[in-house]
């Protein structure tokens, strides 16, 4: 079995997450509030991290080391979920989608001032390619722009500061650490801030499936996603992972009957070829 058919096996893996937690988000979304929605997902996932990790014998790399930093990337990542959570319940899932995958173009942004990596012109021209594409799915004047492209559009990068707060703590902290602050530090924000009016709702027994399969299927997606891109490099990888959209837009028209847009698929071609081009002159061979 290639390389590259075992990453698009595992890649496969991802985009069913993806796509599974965003049904199941809209299905939870008629009950639950987004905060309630993070606050049970953590519970799911504190419980298999410690499984998980505990079977592995890796609960002793949980250290208090970069708490601050920490705190810091499940903050960004706590916004950027929540308000994920909110724009699949009030714009079309491929929109969401699309304007998701713009999280490399922020990183490309963001990297010069928090990880001191510098701005090239290939990399300036990848992130003008993703905002044209962002102004295309979104088209700001128009009758059909909706204040969900907006939280979709902030979500993105709050997913984007994750993953940049990510990779510092990648230098230090293994990946059993950083997942189990991930689910713990979330569970206390999702507490704090479902519980600020003095009313959790309780799920419903139709509910509870629903989260734990949010919870299983938000951790599965990035282990998927992480483990294609160990085996293949990621010029193999992205393109897989942009399968993603049209399954969503087949989903939400199936389900949901959503109207398949053209513009939204046209800004993402644009949103993609950005972020590819930026990983093929990244990983291409060098001249001697």
């Amino acid at each position: 079995m290639s390389d590259t058919f075992k990453a698009a096996l595992w890649m496969s893996g991802a985009i069913l997450s993806f796509s599974s937690m965003a049904i199941a988000g809209r299905a939870v979304s008629f009950e639950l509030d987004t905060f309630e929605i993070m606050m049970y997902r953590s519970f799911v996932g504190v419980v298999i991290v410690l499984i998980v990790a505990s079977l592995a014998g890796t609960l002793n790399q949980v250290s208090r080391d970069k708490l601050g930093l920490h705190l810091f990337r499940n903050i960004s990542h706590f916004a950027g979920q929540n308000l994920w959570f909110y724009s699949i319940t009030v714009i079309p899932l491929a929109q969401v989608f699309a304007l998701e995958f713009t999280s490399p173009i922020w990183v490309l942004v963001l990297s010069p001032l928090f990880l001191g990596e510098r701005l090239t012109p290939m990399r300036a021209l990848a992130a003008l390619l993703g905002f044209i594409g962002i102004l295309i799915v979104a088209r700001p004047g128009v009758g059909t722009f909706h204040h969900g492209l907006v939280t979709a559009a902030i979500a993105a990068i709050g997913f984007a500061g994750s993953i940049i707060l990510t990779k510092k703590l990648t230098r230090t902290a293994t990946i059993t650490c950083i997942l189990f602050y991930l689910t713990t530090m979330q569970a206390v924000f999702g507490i704090l801030f479902a519980g600020f009016d003095l009313d959790i709702a309780l799920p419903s027994a139709s509910s509870v499936p629903w989260l734990i399969l949010i919870g299983c299927a938000g951790l599965l997606a990035h282990y998927c996603l992480t483990t294609a891109l160990s085996i293949a490099p990621a010029t193999v990888v992205v393109p897989i992972d942009f399968i993603r959209l049209p399954a969503i837009a087949i989903i939400g028209m199936l389900l949901y009957e959503e109207p398949l847009d053209i513009f939204v698929f046209l800004g993402a071609v644009l949103i993609f070829g950005g972020n590819y081009l930026n990983i093929w002159f990244e990983t291409r061979p060098q001249k001697a």
